[in-house]
């Protein structure tokens, strides 16, 4: 299932294959976003999204020179709902027109939340306040012809009461689509398949990570083995890893399916960590492994 031609209105086309960009972002920094850009179309992997990378004019030029030459899509552009000390990305509250802006010039249909703030996940009460404060936005940008999607990690399967987080922001935020981590929603301890099913036709963008158990550490036993059992026990519960598509636990020949069956119109293959590797090599592998179920 490789990527093909923009769809013409009213007509599903399948999921196009790319990279979150946040796993290259020193190599954009280094080697600049148009040799990156040329080695992901390399990779057979036709979109990109965009994270922990600066959208200035230069990167946002040779994004525009990648859709044009490279026939790469703009999957999404990130931002956030306000600025925080530190954080580089566009937000809605400070930069909309240029995010808009931004998306017209690139052809951008989907912009995304890359997480909630951490002091709205702390009660049932703050979940709601952010999700408020965010649904406006999510309409406005609707208007404009963009799709503002929220992405979950493992904590949006936290249960206030009857709830979990992710079920929060719908009810709260329901001009919000999402971008579901498929990673995160299994070790959040849902089965990807069940929020598939539970969010189809508002998942819009699929993170394409796996999920790797790795051996017990010797380091482990050591500090059992001297009376250091927390911390020891710490570590056998913490032997995971991120991991190249196809290298983990992860079902892809179902899952892929049904994120597509679900609305996805991007899977965008992630990992987060690459443990000393190259990513492009992790990239290469994913690519590989992809192409051997049909993709």
């Amino acid at each position: 299932m490789s990527a093909v031609n923009m769809p013409t209105s009213g007509v599903r086309r399948d999921p196009v294959l790319g990279v979150q960009m946040m796993m290259l972002k020193d190599q954009v920094a280094e080697q600049g976003m148009w040799a990156v850009l040329k080695r992901v179309a390399e990779l057979d992997l036709h979109a990109v999204e965009v994270s922990q990378i600066p959208m200035n004019e230069a990167n946002t030029a040779e994004l525009e020179r990648g859709v044009a030459e490279l026939g790469i899509e703009v999957a999404a552009l990130s931002t956030g709902l306000a600025r925080r000390p530190g954080q580089r990305m566009d937000t809605l509250e400070e930069d909309f027109d240029k995010l808009v802006a931004d998306c017209r010039r690139l052809g951008c249909r989907f912009a995304r939340i890359p997480m909630m703030d951490f002091s709205a996940m702390v009660s049932k009460e703050a979940v709601q306040a952010w999700a408020r404060r965010l649904n406006p936005y999510a309409h406005r940008l609707r208007e404009e012809g963009i799709t503002l999607c929220y992405h979950n990690h493992h904590v949006d399967l936290h249960r206030f009461g009857d709830e979990r987080i992710f079920d929060i922001v719908r009810r709260v935020a329901p001009e919000l689509a999402f971008e579901v981590d498929l990673h995160w929603v299994q070790r959040g301890g849902m089965a990807p398949l069940d929020m598939l099913a539970a969010y189809a036709g508002v998942c819009k963008l699929i993170h394409v990570k796996d999920y790797r158990v790795t051996a017990l550490p010797r380091e482990a036993l050591e500090l059992m083995d001297a009376g250091k059992v927390t911390e020891g026990y710490d570590m056998f519960v913490n032997i995971i890893e991120f991991a190249e598509v196809g290298s983990g636990n992860m079902n892809w020949p179902d899952l892929l399916p049904a994120a597509a069956d679900a609305g996805a119109e991007y899977f965008l293959i992630e990992q987060d960590l690459t443990y000393g590797r190259d990513p492009f090599d992790c990239l290469a592998d994913s690519r590989a492994y992809l192409r051997s179920i049909g993709y």
